[in-house]
């Protein structure tokens, strides 16, 4: 499948099936985001996989999670983190985003459905998970097979601004 058609074929799953996802088919989206690029390859994503009955009912104090049978909380470890000298940004997030993009990318290519989450609340996940101080959960992406009506892939056109409203060339 080419990537725009990926692209495409993605959305927003809040609607599961009562399927686990397989251990396989899980490391092949831990991978993507194992390879996934990170700000001077300082690498500060630490992936929490939640599968259990037990993790999922702890995960749903914080969160919603619409019977997905997988949840990847995706945490930024503060303490290894590259920072931009300029004006002192730290790229925690942006690393944590791009890894759950790849991750969510690889789902869809393999035929499952995802929910990228932030409505959530992080001191819960912190409390219910034990999350070293260190540790920023930025992140959750909701796997599994999706139940429902599937979206179609043709409705960017309306579900999406013109290209010309979000992209400009030399200025704006």
């Amino acid at each position: 499948m080419k990537f725009s058609d990926i692209a495409k074929k993605r959305y927003s799953v809040r609607n599961y099936q009562e399927k686990k996802v397989d251990r396989e088919t899980l490391d092949i989206i831990l991978e993507a985001g194992r390879v996934a690029p990170t700000a001077a390859n300082m690498q500060p994503q630490r992936i929490l996989v939640v599968e259990s009955a037990d993790g999922l009912a702890k995960l749903s104090k914080a969160a919603r999670t619409y019977n997905a049978p997988v949840a990847l909380i995706i945490c930024a470890d503060k303490d290894n983190v590259w920072v931009r000298p300029q004006d002192g940004k730290k790229t925690t997030d942006i690393d944590a985003s791009i890894i759950t993009d790849h991750m969510m990318l690889q789902a869809t290519e393999l035929g499952l459905g995802t929910l990228w989450m932030t409505w959530f609340d992080p001191a819960i996940v912190k409390k219910e998970f034990d999350l070293p101080s260190n540790y920023d959960p930025v992140n959750i992406l909701l796997i599994g097979y999706a139940g429902g009506n599937l979206q179609s892939p043709d409705r960017h056109s309306q579900a999406r601004k013109p290209i010309g409203e979000t992209v400009f060339f030399e200025r704006f």
